[in-house]
């Protein structure tokens, strides 16, 4: 069956054709830069965008960077704060003509790796950790989502989350070297460690595709390993996501 999987980033929204039963991209992908604004009604033109290039008719599974519940945004993340309140299946199903369903897009990269990557069969609490302008986490126990853990909240010293200090965006703000970098990213999976003690980490996004810059940084007790499905995780996943929260109804 074939999904169209789109995922909302800082700077970038993308989507693709998936293969909902392997996890494989049909198509390429298909990116449109996130608008200035990061407003609610310019977003969403952009996800019209993107599903009218596929020529699609169909769901639309679609991973977002804030807290999600019930398809409602809870908090702005680093997007407008004008989101918060607004039921971002609903906007996104009026600008689209097609049913879509929103989820965190570190659930949608965590569904994707538990489906197809690197936590395919692991039992226990697997988290997955993306990096990218923010620190997204998804969490899964035995396989199953336990919806919007949002570990790059933490507030930490003087900021008000740990994300702000440690995510890509802080690196490239900053200029920090992967070494003055890794070592920030490492106290933060400490102290996910320390918090929820996982059977295993995953780490995605972006930033992950230079895991070999920084992995030797990292001391944690937990197994810690690459998303193998880098950047495209977050479709991938958002496809699936969308599969499978129309099976059991929407996850609370």
């Amino acid at each position: 069956m074939e999904i169209l999987g789109i995922d909302i980033g800082g700077s970038g929204i993308k989507g693709a054709l998936v293969n909902a039963e392997t996890g494989e991209m049909l198509t390429e992908r298909y990116r449109i830069p996130t608008p200035k604004s990061r407003k609610p009604k310019d977003m969403a033109k952009v996800v019209a965008e993107i599903v009218e290039h596929f020529n699609y008719s169909g769901p639309v599974g679609c991973g977002f960077p804030t807290i999600v519940k019930n398809g409602v945004c809870i908090s702005p993340g680093n997007l407008d704060p004008s989101w918060v309140g607004v039921n971002i299946d609903e906007l996104f199903t009026e600008a689209t003509g097609h049913e879509v369903t929103v989820l965190n897009d570190a659930d949608a990269a965590g569904y994707a790796s538990m489906n197809y990557g690197a936590g395919k069969g692991q039992d226990g609490l697997v988290i997955m950790i993306t990096i990218g302008t923010g620190l997204g986490s998804g969490a899964f126990y035995n396989g199953v989502l336990l919806p919007n853990f949002e570990l790059g909240q933490i507030p930490y010293k003087k900021y008000k989350k740990i994300e702000k200090w440690a995510a890509a965006s802080a690196k490239e703000r900053e200029g920090l070297s992967y070494k003055k970098w890794g070592k920030r990213f490492n106290k933060f999976l400490n102290l996910v460690e320390l918090i929820v003690n996982p059977d295993l980490i995953i780490v995605g996004g972006g930033t992950s595709k230079d895991w070999d810059q920084f992995k030797h940084l990292i001391d944690v007790e937990t197994k810690v390993v690459k998303a193998e499905l880098m950047n495209h995780a977050g479709i991938i996943g958002a496809a699936v996501g969308c599969l499978r929260e129309q099976h059991h109804g929407h996850l609370h």
